[in-house]
């Protein structure tokens, strides 16, 4: 029989058309919403009857069915194989966001350990390479160990480095001026190349010592330290013989702190998860070069939706995986996508091996996954799936504090809301050096906590310098004005205009009865609710806790008290305001006094005049500080411009 078609009257013609004529392939699909938001990505071996399989069932009232009444739209790739399904799944989930896919939002880069390389350059530091810590793309000329899983895990190894092979960490500009060696050198923590004290020769086999060890060599470079101490002791060559026994010493004291320097697996990745609460924690231990380098955990979002929507195998044979497993392999496919993988994974629960099949292809690495693993592989896991637990628990107790103070506030200020959750607030404050560099910064919490990515900053130009109210007025101007303007339109018409945002629940000021009277006279200008303003004044010698809220709609000032939760939160929010200003103005502030600004701005200054200058001075920075009649000593530079530059760059 014939299987059911979707049913017309609950969606879109073209969708239903869509659904209808999809082929028996694999791919992948997306569905929007009527608005053009991203439900859902997913994949499927069969297009046709995966994707039929979400309308032809009644799903009731979960999360699923949820999903499907809202979607009016769906978009498909087919493509060759699912491996390539699985990587294109996963590449749109990191790009499109989608409300019901498990996501692990974008984390940095990881840190590596690098060691520079060789160079054709007469540099004399090239001839002797530095140990650094790096985060960015790496270059072929140099040499990247780790990835590790925190700057402190690299800085532990660099010092490791300085330890055992003295190897050298500082900048090549420093390198090159040193006419006696540094405090590293006296306290044993480098071999002073700077100033003669080893040869290339010498500091090339150490280096290559240290990169052994760093792949996991340890005993082949013990083998080597022993072999040239013995022959140094056979030549009589005491004080050298010396050097290397105490190098040896530190590595084996080394290699005695490491538990697992005895196994066979060089890189690995363990990975164990844990769901509570509503809320997943994956927990990635790294070892590299076989030792264990620390782990790091990762909070996906979306847990509950996600587990809701899980359609099943494609054949109806396979039941739906565990919440757990879901997780992980949603951490798996979407972390490796620009994450180096290694040849050996470690994990709490099974993952599909049509994903690892995808990661091997992608990476031209045999990937192999270990469910249960035995001996020091098991200690591994075990080790990861208790740190995930404590991860889970402290996040769990940090959202419940933080949802207490959002109620705690919420009560304070008797804000009528339906949803705790959609507590919106925002917080602006002004920012500068004695009217040098003006900026007003506007800091976003909603849903419990500081939404970072809704940060802005605001430059503020055409006031008096030092005028902080005049400031407080431009940025809340510019921040409501457009709204003000839509919520206008939108009452005239009735019909709410596109792209129009919302109005915070709170708008907190950091400033007393002055700023307050400002904002209280924006928002009346704007026709805007003024019981939305709070402004934050200091207390009392200015001392944190004693702080008060002053209302612009004419309420008497707020003591909440120094052990408040809803004080806490609110000077949460205003520190943030302060910290996202301060560090925007000192930047601006910096790029002003340096940078210029910059030099081919100023009239006069070609590209020859400003080779000079910094031929002359060494860079920009050698310039600001040089004074008028050291500027008007450079060739083709009169007293006139020389004025010139030295008032732009002050």
């Amino acid at each position: 029989m014939a299987p059911a078609q979707p049913a017309p009257s609950r969606h879109p013609e073209q969708l239903v058309s869509d659904v209808a004529s999809l082929p028996a392939l694999p791919g992948v699909y997306r569905y929007f919403d009527a608005e053009g938001a991203v439900l859902y990505v997913g994949k499927a071996i069969n297009l046709k009857k995966r994707v039929s399989s979400y309308f032809q069932r009644d799903h009731g009232g979960t999360r699923i069915g949820h999903m499907v009444s809202k979607i009016a739209r769906m978009e498909t790739t087919v493509v060759r194989s699912e491996a390539e399904a699985l990587l294109l799944e996963n590449n749109l989930i990191k790009t499109l966001n989608p409300k019901y896919n498990i996501l692990f939002r974008d984390d940095k880069s990881y840190p590596y350990l690098k060691i520079t390389g060789a160079s054709a350059s007469s540099n004399l530091g090239t001839s002797f390479p530095r140990v650094s810590y790096y985060r960015g793309a790496v270059e072929k000329k140099h040499r990247y160990f780790g990835p590790y899983p925190s700057a402190w895990a690299v800085k532990e190894a660099i010092l490791l480095m300085q330890k055992v092979f003295r190897l050298r960490t500082c900048e090549d500009p420093v390198f090159n001026n040193r006419t006696r060696p540094c405090l590293l050198y006296q306290i044993k923590r480098c071999s002073a190349p700077c100033v003669g004290h080893i040869s290339a020769q010498d500091y090339a086999q150490d280096v290559a010592n240290a990169e052994r060890f760093l792949r996991g060599d340890a005993r082949q470079v013990m083998d080597v330290l022993e072999g040239r101490m013995m022959a140094h002791a056979e030549r009589m060559e005491y004080e050298q013989a010396a050097e290397l026994r105490n190098q040896i010493a530190a590595l084996s004291n080394v290699l005695h702190q490491q538990s697992v320097d005895n196994v066979s697996d060089r890189d690995v990745d363990i990975l164990a998860v844990k769901v509570q609460g509503g809320r997943a924690c994956v927990n990635l231990a790294m070892v590299r070069g076989g030792r264990h380098l620390g782990d790091r955990p990762y909070f996906p979002v979306h847990v509950e939706d996600a587990a809701g929507v899980y359609s099943g195998d494609d054949e109806g044979a396979a039941p739906a995986p565990s919440v757990e497993a879901q997780v992980l392999e949603a951490f798996v496919a979407q972390h490796y996508l620009n994450v180096p993988v290694p040849p050996s994974l470690v994990v709490s629960e099974p993952v599909n091996k049509n994903l690892i099949k995808a990661l091997s292809i992608q990476s031209g690495v045999k990937v192999t996954a270990v469910h249960q693993p035995r001996e020091q592989r098991r200690q591994w896991l075990e080790m990861a799936q208790t740190n995930a637990g404590l991860q889970l628990a402290r996040l769990l107790a940090e959202e419940g504090s933080q949802q207490a103070r959002t109620r705690a506030l919420a009560d304070a200020l008797d804000l009528a809301l339906d949803n705790l959750d959609e507590l919106r607030v925002e917080c602006f404050d002004i920012s500068h050096t004695a009217g040098e560099a003006t900026q007003a910064s506007c800091v976003v919490f909603h849903h419990h906590k500081m939404q970072n990515t809704e940060y802005r900053r605001y430059r503020i130009d055409g006031i008096t310098p030092g005028d902080d109210y005049a400031a407080m007025r431009q940025v809340l101007l510019r921040r409501y004005g457009k709204l003000a303007e839509s919520l206008q339109e939108a009452q005239r018409t009735g019909q709410i205009p596109a792209g129009t945002g919302r109005l915070p629940d709170l708008v907190l000021v950091d400033g007393g009865k002055g700023q307050v009277s400002m904002a209280r006279e924006v928002f009346e200008q704007l026709g805007l609710d003024l019981s939305l303003i709070v402004g934050v004044e200091k207390g009392e010698g200015r001392k944190v806790g004693l702080e008060e809220l002053v209302f612009a709609d004419g309420r008497e000032k707020v003591y909440l008290g120094k052990d408040s939760a809803a004080l806490m939160l609110v000077a949460q929010i205003r520190d943030e305001a302060h910290r996202f200003a301060i560090t925007g103005m000192r930047a601006q502030r910096a790029k002003v006094r340096v940078d210029g600004g910059k030099l081919e701005e100023i009239p006069g200054i070609g590209p020859k005049r400003r080779a000079k200058l910094l031929q002359r001075f060494g860079g920009v920075r050698g310039v600001a500080l040089a004074g008028v009649e050291d500027i008007a000593t450079v060739e083709g530079i009169s007293r006139e411009l020389a004025e010139e530059i030295y008032r732009v760059l002050h």
